[in-house]
């Protein structure tokens, strides 16, 4: 195989949920189209890395209209006074913030975690931000923390370990710890689930 489409095969293969067959489909698509084409995909890349910030707060992507924005590094969901401030929804990818905040039934913060556990392999630690969360809840006074993580045992392990962590925070906290509502089927991911099915969870979570 040519060096080129395999390594781009490669490349592909490190997407999430993108295995050897869809890169390959990704890769022979782009071999396919002109060059002015294959340049405006790559351009737009680009301009994503430069333009694109990571929120200060809950890492949620968004794009920077000015310098003073870039500079601050707060998304216009953690810049908007009219949330409630007191309330923090954990969430595991992007995905699943905009699943939420789609349903219109929180007007709270969020905080995107970065992932989960896998099944609580030492290795897997050091990639979810952990000690970001911990700073977050000692400092900001919340007076719930929603923890909106996926109903797979992944999910199930890493919300052991975040309530974990909340209750044995030094001081104590005063903080009203909630989970879901069991209307996402077990091993379901919230970033899939149905807008009806995602508010009764929401709406329902204990």
């Amino acid at each position: 195989m040519d060096s080129s489409i395999n390594k781009l095969i490669e490349i592909f293969k490190k997407f999430p949920t993108v295995g050897q067959r869809t890169a390959s489909r990704f890769v022979y698509y782009l071999a396919r189209q002109p060059k002015e084409k294959v340049k405006e995909i790559a351009d737009a890349i680009l301009e994503l890395k430069e333009n694109v910030r990571l929120c200060g707060f809950c890492f949620n992507p968004f794009e920077a209209s000015s310098a003073q924005e870039s500079k601050n590094q707060l998304c216009p969901i953690c810049k908007d006074q009219g949330r409630n401030r007191k309330m923090l929804c954990v969430v595991e990818k992007e995905a699943d913030l905009l699943s939420i905040e789609n349903t219109k039934k929180y007007n709270g913060l969020y905080f995107i975690l970065g992932g989960t556990l896998l099944m609580m392999r030492k290795e897997d630690f050091g990639n979810l931000r952990i000690a970001e969360f911990k700073n977050r809840i000692i400092k900001n006074g919340f007076s719930e923390i929603i923890i909106a993580l996926n109903s797979t045992p992944e999910g199930t392990s890493t919300s052991v370990l975040l309530e974990k962590i909340v209750k044995s925070s030094d001081p104590p906290l005063n903080v009203k710890i909630s989970h879901l509502a069991r209307g996402i089927p077990v091993g379901g991911e919230l970033e899939y689930a149905d807008q009806e099915t995602l508010e009764s969870a929401f709406e329902g979570r204990k």
